[in-house]
């Protein structure tokens, strides 16, 4: 597969990467085995970038991404967040990520993490502070490059004057552009750009049904994108859209996926499945070059993303 580099200070990572969230959380009741499959097909097919977090099951997932990649650890680049409290708040005292930090290579059962992210915005914690956490973790050798996810242009430039930020992870995917307001700033720090969610939580797999058929446990099942109004929207424009890759030899979460590298060099969205075959679908999107007939296709479909809010009322991640 393919490399991309993110930031620059020497990440390179493949140009797709794989989102381990949905082994643990969000999208109904999760099985390790398949999961731990699906991770070591990432890898078969030249996935280097495998993305996880404390939060993600609470410990559970990181142990998860751990024990898949042992026998290749050296060859991929492995991302975890801290942040997050079981409680629904936030917590980036430098005291907490040390302490988070400790736990995650216990789980991971490494000696570093390649990349480490805030999850999510402290206000209580300057994010000066944090990014000079980052650097001292940075300067020990425990972390390799610094992250941020769900940030604007001010927080990014603040981290960025206390320690290198490399990568912004943030949703971007046909259905959510809202990111493309700071490529400016990232083309400017030279911040590279993960992309989790690319295929709009699940609506460009060509497998989406009604909120209600999901399992309780599933956040879709809330999510305004599927509520009705927005759900039917949504569905005509994915069918739109699978017409449009069927006609290019393609599937739908392909086509997504393709259009989301040409949107810059700096962009690696992670795909995330426990299904091996899914991981084979999504990882060939690689391969896939969209023309510009296409491309004008797929904003005559949905020129402004999908319909439906980004979360429910009260949940937006606020951007500063």
């Amino acid at each position: 597969m393919q490399q991309r580099t993110l930031g620059r200070h020497g990440l390179i990572t493949s140009a797709l990467g794989y989102g381990a969230m949905g082994i643990s959380l969000a999208y109904g009741p999760g099985d390790e085995a398949e999961g731990v499959a699906a991770i070591r097909q990432a890898h078969d097919d030249g996935v280097t970038l495998f993305d996880t977090a404390e939060s993600y099951g609470w410990g559970a997932n990181e142990q998860i991404v751990g024990r898949a990649v042992k026998g290749f650890r050296d060859e991929v680049v492995i991302a975890t967040k801290f942040g997050l409290t079981p409680t629904g708040g936030v917590d980036s005292r430098p005291e907490h990520i040390r302490r988070v930090v400790e736990q995650s290579l216990r789980r991971l059962d490494v000696d570093h993490i390649d990349v480490l992210y805030q999850h999510r915005i402290d206000p209580a914690v300057p994010i000066d502070d944090v990014a000079g956490a980052m650097k001292g973790l940075v300067d020990a050798g425990v972390v390799r490059w610094f992250g941020l996810s769900e940030v604007g242009a001010t927080t990014l430039r603040r981290a960025h004057a206390v320690h290198p930020v490399s990568v912004l992870q943030t949703e971007y995917s046909l259905f959510e552009r809202d990111v493309e307001a700071l490529t400016p700033t990232l083309d400017e720090l030279g911040i590279g750009l993960v992309a989790y969610s690319p295929l709009g939580r699940g609506f460009l797999t060509g497998a989406v049904k009604p909120a209600t058929e999901y399992d309780e446990s599933d956040y879709r099942r809330t999510d305004p994108r599927w509520q009705p109004g927005a759900f039917e929207k949504n569905v005509r424009a994915a069918k739109e859209l699978e017409r449009l890759a069927a006609s290019r030899g393609a599937t739908v979460a392909q086509l997504a996926l393709a259009w989301l590298l040409t949107r810059g060099e700096h962009i690696v969205p992670i795909p995330g499945t426990r299904s091996v075959r899914r991981v084979i679908e999504n990882d060939a999107a690689a391969t896939l070059t969209l023309t510009e007939d296409d491309l004008r296709r797929i904003q005559e479909v949905l020129p402004d993303g999908g319909f439906g809010a980004r979360y429910p009322e009260g949940h937006v991640p606020e951007w500063e």
